[in-house]
């Protein structure tokens, strides 16, 4: 029997991770290389949500409610997403650019927030010579808003120009694999902050950060290489910006895409309040460290990377969407519960089970949803950067309000615990954490109300994914 290419390249198909997401003008190689600004942000994410609030928390002991407030800064301007998605859809520069300029500049902001954030933190924790007391706040908030503002430029351009270049019948393969990226860079990043930072001192922490600094602009120049022709055009102008208002009036008027917005808020307030804590509560409560909980990070992206082979393997209609998200819902409360019961167990291993949990259920939770989105996209006239942008802006600003939120509460009622208002059985720094984890559940219950409205107006507009095939081995991760 004679084996033909065909055979061969039918066979790799079917073994490959996402090996059919490429088109025939848009190569896999050309979209493993864009997806690399996942990557990227993927970093800047553990450095922001992770690895800086447990070191700012624990080894510099900053108050966790300054720390979440700043934590909170690049993801409560979340709402510019959908504007520089917009800007994106209708730009075009004098030599036929599109994304590209925002991706460029994007990345530059990134790096630059990065690039000063280390001095700025250790300013914060008291080692300060000369200058006003506040300088350290202004500064690591600066560093926070420079490093947000180009994370939310980067990941919702280059998205929508995955869009773009995607054939219809590839691009729901292709955000998949680009979430993949983003779940893959934090948990490599996770692995190799957490190795480095295991020895942890001050000149560690600036060789470090600086150094995610250099490679995020290394990755988004591979990643944004010659993705775009270069086209002259002589007259090129932007469009009016009235434009976008007129577009949000209509997007966020019709109720499935209002339903979806309110689901995708509370969804991730409820499974984003746990972002300050969970680091700092495996240091302060478990006794483990700094490498210990950084490695949480992993963890969290190996169950998210399950929830997304979950979600992408069950595709087909968008109501298996909606059940997909209840079930991840379902499954964060049980993954909210062991972290609870660790504390009083002292138990570490539900801990990280729990981890685990939360995890899966957060990327079964947004690819399910993200699938319903683009479904939602393909039924409108709007720009894929406008509704990718109206979707990314809603989850970061439940996830900003969550992070600040959850530190706050958590100092709140740490400090009434500790002065007896709540008895000599309370009396214990867990009590403000496990309150928190216990409001996260009540979110995801207010969330599965949310979610219910939105499957009546799905089932009611009979909203389907373009009668797309179900993701298949191709695009489940290895």
């Amino acid at each position: 029997m004679i084996i033909s290419k065909d055979h061969i390249f039918k066979i790799s198909k079917k073994i490959l991770p996402f090996s059919d997401a490429a088109s025939s003008k848009f190569s896999l190689l050309q979209l493993l290389r864009l997806s690399l600004f996942q990557v990227s942000v993927g970093m800047a994410t553990v450095m922001l949500a992770g690895t800086l609030n447990r070191v700012m928390i624990v080894e510099l002991l900053v108050p966790a409610s300054l720390v979440a407030v700043m934590i909170a800064i690049p993801v409560l301007i979340a709402p510019m997403r959908t504007f520089y998605g917009h800007k994106s859809d209708i730009y075009k520069s004098f030599i036929g650019w599109k994304r590209i300029p925002y991706m460029w500049f994007g990345s530059l902001f990134q790096f630059g927030g990065l690039a000063v954030m280390p001095f700025a933190i250790i300013i914060l924790s008291g080692d300060q010579t000369v200058g006003p007391d506040w300088a350290g706040e202004v500064l690591v908030a600066i560093a926070f808003l420079l490093t947000g503002i180009g994370m939310h430029i980067t990941q919702t351009v280059g998205l929508a120009l995955a869009a773009d270049k995607a054939s219809k019948e590839t691009r729901p393969r292709v955000v998949a694999l680009l979430y993949f990226m983003f779940l893959f860079g934090m948990g490599v990043s996770a692995i190799v902050i957490g190795a480095l930072l295991e020895d942890f001192s001050k000149l560690r922490l600036i060789q470090v950060v600086q150094g995610s600094a250099v490679l995020t602009l290394i990755l988004n120049l591979i990643a944004v290489w010659r993705q775009e022709r270069i086209i002259i055009i002589k007259n090129a102008m932007n469009k009016s910006e009235d434009r976008f208002f007129i577009s949000w009036k209509k997007f966020i008027s019709d109720r499935k895409s209002n339903s979806l917005i309110w689901v995708v808020f509370w969804g991730t307030l409820a499974f984003s309040m746990q972002d300050v804590l969970l680091e700092p509560y495996g240091g302060q409560i478990l006794g483990l460290s700094v490498s210990d909980t950084t490695n949480l990070t992993g963890i969290w992206a190996i169950g998210a990377l399950l929830g997304l082979a979950l979600a992408a393997n069950n595709s087909k209609k968008t109501i298996s969407s909606v059940s997909n998200a209840m079930t991840a819902l379902l499954i964060g409360i049980v993954g909210f519960s062991a972290i609870i019961f660790s504390s009083p167990m002292q138990f570490p291993f539900l801990y990280y089970l729990g981890t685990l949990f939360i995890g899966f259920g957060t990327g079964l939770f947004s690819v399910s949803l993200l699938i319903i989105a683009m479904a939602l996209s393909s039924a409108t006239k709007l720009g894929s950067g406008f509704v990718l942008g109206s979707w990314g802006a809603s989850q970061a600003i439940g996830a900003g309000l969550g992070i600040a939120i959850g530190g706050i509460i958590r100092d709140i009622v740490n400090k009434m615990a500790l002065n007896g208002y709540f008895g000599s059985t309370f009396e214990n720094n867990s009590i403000g954490y496990i309150f928190v984890y216990h409001l996260e559940i009540l979110f995801i219950f207010i969330t599965l109300i949310a979610l219910g409205m939105l499957s009546q107006e799905l089932n009611k507009r009979k909203i389907k994914n373009n009668g797309q095939k179900s993701f298949g081995l191709t695009e489940i991760p290895s």
